[in-house]
């Protein structure tokens, strides 16, 4: 069985809510783990909305401290604590974090009833953050006008689907059949050996989930998400506003796509989007010039990583 893949977009706007866009957040899942990437204004709000299950998340990644990535944080952190939760939370994030939730709670009064640890990000060198059995998650420089990380989120080798119409002509033991789903061979009693790929489907290729949240045009940027499975990058404007985009350090659709293609990915989600468009179509349009497989992120919708 193929563990799921996917990522729930809560939000998509720059700067403010507007157009009925809410800030940056988004839910990616790999099998029974959850991560909150981003928590703008509202996250809350679109977790309930959604009816994604935000019990279930324990790491919160924060890509850098403009508001609309982060100002969700306190009001969820603190709803966890008002409905009972004892399960820990991790929060990975830049410099200072830290000491903005907890001067909040401070001067609040407010005691959390689960443990909450804090784990600073590298704004200058990519890091391996977050490691499981399963998956990991790497943070990477990205290039905006406060320390910013992007993230990516990369599934380590999973079980190998069973030939079973090979198993039911050679009733391999099941000492046999867990080496074959873990991609080994077997060494029978008699010495003879039983090769994994006669009794199992060829290797799946790893996949991938690339974030971008804030950043200029930047091709140092593409090595950190290369062959991604699915990379989301910021498109906040179109061309002709690409001289903003340069002043703000952000980037246009097609800036994007160029990413994309550069770094080889299969499939580009676009997001971020200025509140000047109330119409996105028009990003969409430079994108796919560049790099056909380009769609816009759409609240409320889930994409499969695949």
């Amino acid at each position: 069985m193929i563990p799921d893949f996917e990522v729930t977009i809560l939000g998509n706007t720059s700067s403010i809510p507007v157009h009925g866009r809410n800030p940056t957040a988004q839910v990616v899942r790999y099998h029974k783990d959850y991560f909150l990437i981003d928590c703008g204004e509202g996250t809350q709000i679109q977790l309930q909305r959604f009816k994604l299950k935000a019990s279930r998340i324990e790491n919160i990644f924060i890509s850098h401290l403009h508001g609309d990535h982060y100002l969700g944080l306190v009001g969820l952190l603190s709803s966890y604590n008002l409905i009972g939760r004892t399960k820990p939370i991790t929060i990975f994030g830049p410099k200072g974090l830290d000491e903005i939730i907890t001067t909040q709670f401070r001067w609040s009064n407010t005691r959390l009833g689960y443990p909450l640890k804090f784990i600073q990000t590298n704004p200058d060198e990519p890091e391996v953050i977050f490691d499981n059995p399963r998956v990991s998650v790497s943070s990477f420089p990205l290039k905006h006008r406060l320390p910013t990380t992007g993230f990516k989120v990369m599934e380590k080798q999973r079980q190998r689907r069973l030939i079973k119409e090979r198993l039911e002509e050679e009733k391999p033991p099941l000492d046999a059949i867990k080496a074959f789903r873990d991609g080994n061979d077997f060494k029978a009693e008699n010495g003879e050996i039983l090769r994994v790929d006669d009794f199992a489907y060829e290797e799946p290729g790893l996949r991938s989930y690339s974030f971008c949240s804030d950043t200029i045009y930047d091709e140092e940027l593409v090595p950190h998400v290369m062959n991604s499975s699915l990379l989301y990058h910021e498109s906040t404007f179109m061309e002709d506003q690409k001289e903003r985009a340069q002043i703000t350090f952000h980037s246009t659709a097609k800036e994007a796509a160029n990413i994309a293609k550069l770094a080889k990915v299969d499939k580009l989600l676009l997001g971020h989007f200025s509140s000047r468009y109330s119409d996105l179509e028009g990003l969409l349009a430079e994108a796919k010039t560049v790099f056909s497989n380009s769609i816009l992120s759409e609240q409320g919708e889930t994409y499969a990583i695949k």
